[in-house]
């Protein structure tokens, strides 16, 4: 007699078809699902540019600076190390330079001092020239160096032969300020002595001239 199977085999063997089903239907859930992408790298932000200088040529010159663009040597000036620089008007711009030096032209404007120097500057390349009564250089500010020192023009020449023939009024033309003469000498204390005029009368002497910066002293009894 052939067996049949009983409701609870049947029952049994539906929950596995239901659950193989289920299984199924999230593993294609799963994979049709979309997989998150990785966020994207930011590009770094760009770097924010230094400010550019304004050309020479692109200046408006003040009263003050074509003052100053007067009292610039021009022409040749005779370096160390048997160099040379040359200063000359620009051609198109009155009161801006053009500083040459070996292979370089640097356009420069003139800036107004407190000190009694002259500069001339070209502030998109770092670029200055510096002018005193005895010498010019000429230096990269922008790095704190010297390009080329001991620049002497004709005039500058003139100055330095005319301090030679008068030494009080050397140095790199500022004039020193003048005083009383002073004592020149060893310093020494002296005592107040007093003379004998034809009256019988003692008179005293002039006090002893003393260096500047000497300590009073105070004479003796």
């Amino acid at each position: 007699m052939k067996k049949t199977p009983s409701l609870f085999a049947l029952a049994a063997l539906l929950a596995a078809l239901q659950l193989n089903t289920a299984w199924a239907a999230a593993a294609v859930k799963e994979a049709a699902a979309p997989r998150p992408r990785p966020a994207a790298k930011k590009a770094p932000a760009a770097a924010t540019p230094a400010p550019v200088a304004m050309a020479a040529e692109d200046e408006t010159l003040s009263p003050d600076q074509l003052a100053a663009a007067e009292r610039v040597n021009r022409g040749d000036a005779e370096c160390e190390f048997s160099q040379t620089v040359k200063v000359q008007p620009h051609p198109q711009r009155p009161g801006l330079f053009q500083v040459l030096f070996k292979n370089q032209i640097f356009t420069m404007a003139p800036e107004p001092t407190t000190t009694g120097a002259v500069r001339l500057e070209d502030k998109r390349n770092g670029m200055m020239w510096l002018q005193i009564p005895t010498k010019s250089m000429l230096m990269n500010s922008r790095i704190g160096q010297r390009m080329v020192d001991s620049c002497t023009h004709s005039e500058q020449r003139a100055t330095i032969a005319a301090n030679a023939a008068n030494p009080t009024g050397g140095g790199i033309g500022i004039v020193p300020v003048t005083g009383p003469a002073m004592a020149t000498g060893p310093r020494t204390t002296t005592n107040i002595v007093t003379n004998t005029a034809t009256d019988g009368t003692a008179t005293p002497e002039a006090p002893p001239v003393v260096a500047a910066g000497t300590p009073a002293v105070t004479p003796t009894r």
